[in-house]
């Protein structure tokens, strides 16, 4: 499936806003899609976005750590649907997005926490989503940056 509907399946799931346990699954599906397009793009992507692509599957693997592994069924794990990442541009401004809005969930989680555990996993995971999310800006600036020196 492409990444820019997958991305937009995620962001939909956020904004439902259902229970704890069931945001907590969304945030580490979110994680694990932007664990995905980063491997890709480390992989397959443009030269210049390779190491910046690395480290966000570095960083967004870390996210998906802290959080640990829902029981999910293998057919509903979105990162492990992606087959196609078309345009590098699009896919980051929209994974950029779904980052920040993951950030967003996880404030409000943390907030709501009813322990102290919860609550501190939920600020390192906002920490792994905010460092992936600078990755992601960073590549959108050297593809800006590329595009320049195409154009100019």
């Amino acid at each position: 499936m492409d990444a820019m509907r997958l991305i937009m399946a995620s962001r939909q799931a956020l904004a439902s806003g259902a229970g704890v346990p069931e945001m907590m699954t969304e945030v580490w599906q979110a994680q694990a899609l932007a664990q995905a397009i980063g491997s890709r793009l480390a992989v397959s992507g443009p030269p210049e976005l390779r190491g910046e692509a690395l480290g966000l599957t570095e960083l967004a693997g870390r996210g998906c750590g802290i959080l640990g592994a829902p029981d999910l069924d293998p057919g509903t794990l979105r990162a492990a649907q992606l087959t196609e990442l078309d345009d590098a541009r699009a896919t980051l401004l929209s994974l950029g997005g779904l980052l920040a809005e993951v950030g967003i969930t996880l404030v409000g989680l943390a907030s709501a926490a009813a322990d102290e555990a919860t609550y501190w996993q939920c600020m390192e995971a906002i920490d792994a989503a905010d460092e992936s999310r600078d990755r992601v800006l960073e590549m959108l600036r050297k593809l800006a940056a590329r595009e320049e020196v195409r154009d100019g």
